[in-house]
Formats: structure tokens, C-alpha cells, sequence
């Protein structure tokens, strides 16, 4: 891909470039459409602007800025990608969540200083009104691609249990799920620009080369808008580390680090010192659980359901056959033919209503009447136990690796033949 030299530059732009371009500096009563891209069109302001973004962050990289033409075609072909990723967010009815966005335009906000939506809002409207929506409708576009992403790279990713057998027999199979790491981990957050906190990440990740001194190092980079958390998290199960870290030690050798992980909470660097074999099963509380459902309907209203619920529990207390009952009245076909069993039930299969009376339930007692998502229920727990899940935990966190491996390459992939596809019309500048 052309554009590859600048793939970094554009993922973690700068909180104050996001926010400037944001406002729409480059507008004028003039604009010119310089692409069409499918439907949508590409404005002379937002190539001037996304080249002010790309000289901005070379600069301050301290690397030779290219000439402006073929900075233009870099910038053009990104803008046309971006796009045409938004007309495919179009195409499939993809929709962000107002607590995503919420949550992400807070984590900039945070980075500002800024400890509220609110406050974030009029910071930046009083410097330019309607920078807050602009910003917003941004970071919306950024999500919705994500989710496209997602959506359309992981349904080409084939992983065979063939796949994930070979991989599990493997040296590094073996290593990664089923040993013990120990690790040093740094975390580096606060109200820098992400561009910052970035390059104070890799500092890290090049010190830890030649230091494991954890605390040393939390001195030594910590300012007044970055904060650094270093920890020896000890020798523990991969298991005991979460997923998105865990993946990346799983693939680096002892004295190794791992590249930066950008998460919510912040920047984060792993080294490994030391691997082990592991012994430790992976036991997950079972419930054997049986439950009774009412579902409303256009005939059925909540109260009447409730009713119905209500009548078959009395039934159950005054010696009622729960098997029985079920069979009858359930609404659940799937269960209702068994006598209500859900069979052995792990905590986090069920909506969290069903999932919260499930494991606060006494063996053997039928459960008061609750509510769903999907009715009005009752439940019973009628044994208990320890499973082992060590296979299904090293299958999962298996196909995990193998599908992060293959994602990268599997998006430029994808995105190239989005490219092909996509109809653009370039006008008034010298094609990419």
C-alpha cells in the first residue's frame, strides 16, 4: 500500500491536531471538491488540513518532511480510504453506542484535563463554537470504523481446530497457554497527548532493554501530565493476565519486551523475564439449573405474566412437580421439553438478572419469580461443581493468538481490495 510509510502516523494522532481540525480551520466560503468517493465527497480543506496534521507530526518526530505533492497523494489516498470505510459503515447499518462514544470522548477529554463531558464541551466551545460536535462526530466516525473493521477482517480470518491442535503442540503453543510468565509491566497514562504518552512508551520500552529497575524507571519518566506505574507482577499464570497483554508475552522470548499496547486505561510495555511450565487448572464454577419461563406477548401483558409466574411458584411451594410444571407452562421449547434443565450452566452464559439468581441460588430451592430481558422466570440449582476448563481456556486463548497474528495482514488485505472497489472520481490534484 502507498500509504504505508504513514500507517503509524495516523493511528494515534495528536490531542491537539484532533481538536484543531476539529474546528474546521481550513473551511472557507470556497471549498473545493477535490474526490468523490462513492457517494461522499473529499473537501480541498480536509486534504489541507490532513496535511497540516502529517507536517506537524513528522516535525515534531524531528524527520524530513516530504515535498508537498506527494505528501498530498499520501494524505488524498488516506482520506479516500477513510472514506470509503464510512460508506461501508453506511452500507451495513453500523452503529456506535452512545456509551462507547461517551467513554471514548471522555478518555480525550481526560487527556485535556478535562474530568467531564461537560467541562470538555465548554472548554472547547469557548474557543470556537462547535468544536465540541465536531470533535465528537469524529471520534463516532473512528468507532464506526473500528466496528467495521471488525465486523468484515475477523469473517476472513479462517482458524481450523486443526489450526489450533498444531499450534497448542507447538514449542511456543505450549509456552503460551498452558506456562507461567514472570513479567515486569509498565503502564503509562495522564493528561499528555497521546502522541506523548506514546513516545514516552517507547523510551521505556528501549530503557527496559538494559534495566528491569521498575521503580527506577517510574521516577525517572514521570512528569506532572505523565504518569508511569511500573510493577514485578511475579511469576503467574497467562491465564491470571488479561487477554490483550497475555497475547503479547505469549509470542516474545525471556529479555524481550513487548511492543506498546494502547488500551483504554493507557500505554502499556510487558517484558518477560522468565517462563515456566504451568500445572495450574482452569476451574470454573457449574450450576445444574432448571428453570420455568413466562414470555409476554400481545396477549400475555407484564402483569399477567407476572400472574402466571407467580401461580406456578405457589404450585412448586404447595408440593407442585417442578418437571412437570415446566413442561406445561414454560415458554422456553428448548428446556420446557426436559423439564425445565438448562443442564450445567458457567456463570456469564445467562443475562446478568438470570446469571446473578443462578449463582446466589441455595441447591435444591426454587428461586423467587424475577425478571428478564426475555419474561418472567424461576429457576432451581439442583447441584453444583468444579469444572476443569483448562482445554477450552488453552483453545480459546490459542485461536486469540492465531487470530491477532493473521488480523494486520488480513486488513491491508482487505483494505486494498476496498480501495479497487470503492468508486472514486479525483479532481484537480494528481492521483495516489
Amino acid at each position: 500500500m502507498k500509504t504505508q510509510n504513514l500507517k503509524q502516523l495516523f493511528k494515534a494522532s495528536a490531542l491537539a491536531l484532533i481538536i484543531s481540525s476539529s474546528m474546521s480551520a481550513f473551511a472557507n466560503p470556497t471549498d473545493q471538491v477535490i474526490a468523490i468517493v462513492g457517494k461522499s465527497a473529499i473537501l480541498k480543506s480536509d486534504l489541507d488540513q490532513g496535511v497540516a496534521e502529517a507536517q506537524h507530526q513528522i516535525q515534531a518526530q524531528k524527520k524530513e518532511v516530504p515535498p508537498r505533492n506527494v505528501l498530498e497523494a499520501q494524505i488524498l489516498n488516506q482520506l479516500i480510504i477513510h472514506h470509503a470505510q464510512l460508506e461501508q459503515v453506511k452500507r451495513y447499518a453500523i452503529q456506535a453506542d452512545e456509551k462507547s462514544l461517551n467513554e471514548a470522548v471522555l478518555k480525550v477529554a481526560n487527556q485535556s484535563g478535562s474530568k467531564s463531558l461537560e467541562a470538555f464541551q465548554q472548554k472547547l466551545d469557548s474557543v470556537s463554537p462547535g468544536t465540541y460536535e465536531n470533535l465528537r462526530a469524529r471520534i463516532a466516525d473512528d468507532l464506526l470504523i473500528q466496528r467495521l473493521r471488525q465486523q468484515q477482517v475477523m469473517s476472513r480470518i479462517k482458524i481450523s481446530d486443526q489450526d489450533v491442535d498444531n499450534f497448542l503442540k507447538s514449542p511456543e503453543g505450549q509456552a503460551a497457554v498452558g506456562g507461567q510468565v514472570h513479567v515486569l509491566h509498565m503502564r503509562v497514562s495522564g493528561s499528555a497527548s497521546a502522541e506523548e504518552l506514546n513516545k514516552t512508551a517507547a523510551e521505556i520500552k528501549t530503557a527496559l532493554q538494559n534495566s528491569n529497575d521498575v521503580k527506577a524507571l517510574e521516577k525517572k519518566f514521570s512528569t506532572a501530565s505523565i504518569k508511569v506505574d511500573g510493577a514485578d507482577m511475579g511469576t503467574r499464570s497467562l491465564s491470571d493476565i488479561p487477554d490483550e497483554l497475555a497475547a503479547r508475552v505469549s509470542v516474545i522470548n525471556p529479555g524481550q519486551t513487548t511492543e506498546l499496547i494502547t488500551v483504554k486505561d493507557g500505554v502499556h510495555v510487558l517484558k518477560l523475564l522468565e517462563r515456566k511450565t504451568n500445572d495450574k487448572k482452569a476451574l470454573v464454577p457449574q450450576y445444574n439449573t432448571r428453570h420455568i419461563l413466562i414470555k409476554t406477548s400481545e396477549v400475555v401483558t407484564p402483569e399477567n405474566a407476572k400472574q402466571i409466574i407467580d401461580s406456578i411458584y405457589n404450585r412448586i411451594q404447595s408440593g407442585g412437580d417442578f418437571a412437570t410444571l415446566a413442561s406445561t407452562y414454560s415458554n422456553d421449547p428448548g428446556s420446557a421439553r426436559d423439564g425445565g434443565s438448562l443442564g450445567w450452566v458457567a456463570p456469564g452464559m445467562m443475562v446478568p438478572e438470570f446469571d446473578k439468581t443462578m449463582q446466589n441460588a441455595t441447591v435444591g430451592k426454587v428461586s423467587q419469580p424475577f425478571e428478564t430481558q426475555f419474561g418472567w422466570h424461576i429457576l432451581q440449582v439442583t447441584d453444583t461443581r468444579q469444572q476443569d476448563m483448562t482445554a477450552e481456556y488453552q483453545k480459546r486463548m490459542a485461536r486469540q493468538i492465531l487470530g491477532e497474528r493473521q488480523f494486520e495482514a488480513e486488513l491491508d488485505s482487505w483494505l486494498r481490495e476496498l480501495r479497487t472497489s470503492t468508486y472514486v472520481e479525483i479532481k484537480g490534484i494528481t492521483p495516489p
